[in-house]
């Protein structure tokens, strides 16, 4: 019975119940407003205002949206919330230098 098996194995050797974890369909529909809101904190601004500007309070709304989603995080997981919110502001603008340096090499800008 290879089910019962699986389902022995997730619960023993890794602590985890099959009817604890979440539905696929219910993290599915939760996670898509969620990459909808995150998406559109950084590009609010270039709706609003041009050049420089733009681009300087989608860094800092970013930078916010990180540090209070990563607090979040790490407090409902009852840990440091304020390593939580680091950790996650430091991963944010690794992934924006990174994007950045990518799109320097390959020639793309945002106007400005």
């Amino acid at each position: 019975q290879p089910e019962a098996a699986l389902d022995a194995m997730v619960r023993e050797e890794l602590g985890l119940s099959l009817e604890s974890l979440g539905s696929p369909w219910r993290a599915a529909l939760s996670s898509f407003p969620s990459f909808v809101i995150g998406a559109f904190i950084p590009l609010a601004p270039f709706v609003f205002v041009e050049g420089g500007l733009a681009i300087a309070l989608a860094a800092v709304l970013s930078a916010i949206a990180l540090v209070v989603v990563g607090g979040a995080i790490s407090a409902m997981a009852s840990k440091n919330p304020v390593w939580g919110a680091a950790r996650m502001l430091l991963a944010g603008v690794g992934a924006a230098l990174v994007t950045f340096g990518l799109g320097r090499l390959i020639g793309a800008s945002v106007g400005g």
